[in-house]
């Protein structure tokens, strides 16, 4: 998913000069694959964003897990369709520690590690 953007930026490149006046979003591309994204910041403080594609649909699920691998929150467990998607993480109720989060969608499965510094 491209991002939309509204201002006007001038480029020098090879002694030439390049406007670019606005990037339009494409909303129809479909993922070809399952993709799970790092988390941004990371570390973080208090709010992180994870972005996840799924090209097909079908029953979704994030979940994070602490250090020793114990469940302790659920993000999203739900119903999506294809496309490409971002969830936003408050961690005002979390210590400070590494965590784990985790996609599940159908067969596939996949973790990374973030890091949560207060």
């Amino acid at each position: 998913m491209k991002p939309h953007i509204n201002k006007k930026y001038i480029y020098l490149i090879d002694g030439e000069i390049k406007i670019i006046t606005g990037v339009s979003k494409e909303d129809n591309l479909i993922p070809k694959e399952y993709s799970l994204s790092q988390n941004f910041p990371n570390p973080f403080n208090l709010l992180t964003k994870i972005r996840y594609e799924i090209p097909k649909e079908g029953n979704i699920s994030i979940k994070v897990f602490d250090i020793l691998g114990r469940e302790i929150t659920t993000l999203l467990n739900k119903h999506e369709k294809p496309g490409s998607y971002e969830i936003e993480w408050n961690t005002h109720d979390f210590a400070s520690s590494i965590y784990f989060y985790q996609l599940k969608a159908g067969d596939y499965i996949q973790t990374k590690k973030m890091i949560l510094l207060r």
